[in-house]
């Protein structure tokens, strides 16, 4: 997949993302902490997220970012595991900002529109740790790898398709890059 620079948050970072991407504030109302883009036929989908800092551990924050995304996505307990975590080199990072930063992947059973389906996806996260902005930035590629038979998510995807992969993710990873500090308020 070929990858094109794109601003975020009004030019305040910058990342390179799938040229196939759609941006869906073209097409409903996001939170003005997001940055929410879409695949056009898969149901994959990267979010970045400004956020406020967790306050805690390394570890801890990544449990606590993890749960939230949980709580938000109406997960039930349980149905939610972190499987593996590891740290991004900072020399691999074009964010110098950023304390440390982190691989995340992740699983959770989540229902689309309040449906009883449920779908296995995969969740793969990388989070910023910036403390001098009392920021962590959170980007997800949430990219299903089991879609329940009675999900509305439930259609044939065409062999052309041409999915986004862990390989893309990480070039997303390493190429998010403050522009404007300004965005932090500072």
């Amino acid at each position: 997949m070929s990858l094109k620079a794109n601003d975020l948050f009004g030019g305040a970072l910058s990342v390179l993302l799938p040229s196939n991407a759609k941006d869906i504030s073209d097409l409903r109302q996001i939170p003005d902490n997001q940055e929410v883009f879409a695949h056009p036929v898969t149901d994959q989908s990267i979010i970045i997220e400004i956020l406020e800092y967790v306050d805690k551990d390394d570890d801890e924050a990544i449990r606590t970012h993890f749960s939230d995304l949980a709580s938000d996505n109406d997960v039930q307990s349980g149905d939610a595991i972190i499987a593996q975590t590891e740290k991004i080199p900072d020399t691999d990072l074009k964010m110098t900002q950023c304390d440390n930063a982190y691989y995340i992947l992740g699983q959770q059973n989540v229902s689309k529109f309040n449906e009883a389906a449920k779908n296995t996806v995969d969740m793969h996260i990388g989070l910023f740790r910036i403390s001098k902005f009392t920021t962590d930035i959170l980007v997800t590629f949430n990219n299903p790898s089991n879609i329940n038979p009675e999900s509305s998510s439930h259609k044939p995807v065409p062999v052309s398709a041409d999915p986004w992969t862990l390989q893309d993710f990480r070039q997303i990873l390493t190429s998010l890059a403050i522009v404007d500090e300004g965005i932090f308020g500072q």
